[in-house]
């Protein structure tokens, strides 16, 4: 995160306040100053090459047109099928689903719609897959785009230790080269691209505060797992490009962007995180952003000396479950959870010398963890620039889309 002075922290709850005075709270802002200066920030550390949007983290049709409009955007990273259909049917195309799907009924849909098949590129790392979409296809001959998995996990130890999301069993040039080969003899599918998420380096923070040690841990793995991938991945690609076209290879992530572009096989980059800058991006080396989207809670309760309640606030992020899962009071500084309660499911106890400034319908500014979950718990995005709300959009929620 961009530090930001005591000064300025202040001068944002003022301006947030002011913007959102007509509005009852609870409710979510997008800063635009600060996501586009995010979606500039992304754009400069990709160094030419497009980055495609990954649409979990953004979860609202309006700020994906947004940041699509932007130089130095291409294309979309989508979450599951039915997503994907919505999306190109709503005008958006080059959509990359980054997930296998079991959606029979939709597959079905994709491989009789020309304008889908030719706007969705599918994942696929077992064969097993393509038995699935064959059974789906219910008469429909649209060939269907693949996009195949690299696994990016580290292997140490010859393999006894594991770091690294457990995603593709595709993990050498072999493997991918011949499940390539496999689908290019089989009829109605097309290899088109592949993809490569280093989330060990892309989505692990590699300065934590106070934590000197396990921040040096962190730096000295996430620079090992850079070199052996950069190997790795470049002997794929070029295994796989002596049996398929690849239209694309994609890789990385917010927090991966230099590194992931330095490697000349690699032709575009996933973000999305880094528009919003969650607190879970705080903690980077390599790049600073600025918090965009947040949360407004109400002061509902004054139980004793220091110590305010808010109404809810408790929305957990996915992931391993930690504190670090949790939404951070952020606006007015100073605030703190109660340990005893943590972030509560329809009461939130807030202890801190500020909270004696806080009257009865004030508001606690949070940050969520991560980025495109805020927008599960908020059907409307309040787009705010400098002092006042210019727009109120609705998430996917707000538009009757809940994907997962």
């Amino acid at each position: 995160m961009v530090p930001r002075s005591a000064g300025s922290l202040a001068a944002d709850r003022a301006r947030y306040d002011r913007a959102t005075a007509h509005l009852d709270a609870p409710l979510a802002i997008v800063d635009l100053e600060a996501f586009d200066a995010n979606a500039a920030d992304l754009v400069r550390r990709a160094s030419g090459k497009p980055i495609r949007v990954a649409s979990k983290s953004v979860r609202c049709r309006t700020l994906l047109e947004r940041v699509l409009a932007k130089d130095g955007f291409q294309g979309i990273m989508s979450f599951t099928l039915e997503e994907s259909i919505w999306l190109a049917r709503e005008g958006f195309d080059d959509i990359l689903l980054a997930y296998p799907s079991a959606d029979r009924a939709r597959f079905g849909e994709l491989a009789a719609d020309p304008k889908l098949a030719g706007a969705i590129s599918v994942l696929v790392d077992d064969p097993a897959q393509l038995d699935l979409i064959d059974a789906a296809r219910e008469g429909g001959a649209e060939e269907i785009r693949v996009c195949l998995e690299l696994d990016t996990a580290l292997h140490l130890l010859g393999g006894r230790i594991r770091v690294g999301a457990r995603r593709s069993p595709l993990r050498t040039p072999e493997a991918l080269r011949g499940l390539a080969d496999l689908i290019g003899r089989r009829p109605g599918f097309r290899v088109v691209g592949l993809m490569a998420y280093e989330g060990h380096v892309a989505g692990v923070g590699d300065s934590i505060p106070g934590r000197p040690f396990r921040s040096r841990a962190v730096q000295l793995m996430q620079r090992t797992a850079r070199q052996e991938l950069a190997v790795r991945r470049d002997a794929v690609v070029r295994a796989v490009r002596e049996v398929a076209d690849l239209e694309f290879v994609n890789g990385g992530g917010t927090g991966s962007v230099e590194s992931t572009v330095a490697e000349s096989c690699v032709t575009e980059v996933a973000a999305g995180s880094g528009l919003y800058v969650p607190r879970l991006f705080d903690n980077y080396r390599a790049f600073s952003g600025r918090p965009a989207a947040l949360f407004a809670q109400p002061v509902v309760r004054r139980p004793g000396v220091g110590v305010v309640t808010v109404l809810g606030g408790g929305y957990p992020a996915s992931g391993a479950a930690g504190a670090d899962r949790s939404p951070v009071p952020y606006l007015p500084e100073g605030l703190r959870y109660d340990p005893q309660e943590g972030a509560g499911e329809v009461q939130t106890p807030l202890l801190g010398s500020p909270a004696d400034d806080l009257r009865i319908g004030d508001r606690v500014w949070f940050r969520h963890a991560k980025a495109g979950e805020l927008c599960e718990r908020f059907a409307t995005l309040h787009l705010v620039e400098g002092d006042r709300v210019i727009e109120s959009v609705p998430t996917y929620r707000g538009e009757g889309k809940t994907f997962l």
